[in-house]
């Protein structure tokens, strides 16, 4: 996945309402930007963060700038997860996800479960459909170990228990976790933030939903899933 658009840096000033960043340029421009990120991004929105921005040129968006980027020791972090899915489905395409690999079809937001569209589904002749749920993974508060969720996630648990049921009918379900950050080269569950995720997790897996991890290179022109481990 490529930006669409060079990239501009600045410093973080406050992050606020969840879904708002005041940013000041290295120009020296004040702006306001958006972020797509529902979590806490704990460890990633102090005040003075050096982060990387994108200017979109759409009129009707209510604010031209999206927040893509920040710096965490020493790395970049992609923290729009608005683009996770655009990511994975980009690297299944290519080949790059070995254990995904030789489906015929992708097809995203297919409605399943109770109320739920699920990420992605794959499917093949001759083969069981497979349910794949993608989870943007920002979160180490132990390099090299990236840890998820970053905050309570009542529907993360919910998308757990709907592939189970997945497995359940005879599909394939895959929880695929993608690690926004070049510092991390394992995953755990952050059962202190929310214990009730890491035992649903817990559920899941014993019923046979695969918990993958990938890892994405994170760079100021784009991010790429680079192996799986």
């Amino acid at each position: 996945m490529r930006f669409p658009v060079p990239l501009v840096s600045g410093l973080l000033v406050r992050r606020y309402k969840r879904f708002l960043a005041d940013c000041r340029l290295d120009s020296g421009e004040e702006l306001t930007a958006h972020v797509a990120n529902s979590g806490s991004m704990l460890g990633l929105a102090a005040p003075g963060a050096r982060v990387h921005l994108a200017r979109s040129s759409d009129p009707k968006r209510k604010l031209a700038w999206s927040w893509q980027l920040v710096e965490a020791n020493g790395a970049l972090v992609g923290i729009d997860t608005g683009l996770s899915n655009r990511i994975v489905a980009e690297a299944i395409v290519a080949g790059r996800i070995p254990l995904l690999a030789g489906y015929q079809t992708l097809r995203r937001e297919v409605p399943y479960g109770v109320g739920s569209r699920v990420d992605m589904l794959l499917e093949a002749e001759g083969r069981s459909p497979c349910y794949v749920e993608v989870k943007s993974v920002t979160l180490s508060r132990r390099p090299p170990i990236a840890e998820f969720p970053d905050a309570v996630t009542a529907r993360g648990a919910k998308h757990l228990a709907e592939l189970a049921t997945m497995v359940r009918s005879g599909a394939r379900a895959v929880l695929l976790y993608l690690v926004q950050r070049g510092d991390c080269d394992r995953l755990e569950l952050a059962s202190d933030i929310d214990p009730a995720y890491a035992a649903a997790a817990a559920t899941a897996r014993a019923v046979g939903v695969e918990m993958l991890m990938v890892r994405a290179e994170v760079t100021l022109t784009g991010i790429e899933i680079q192996s799986d481990f």
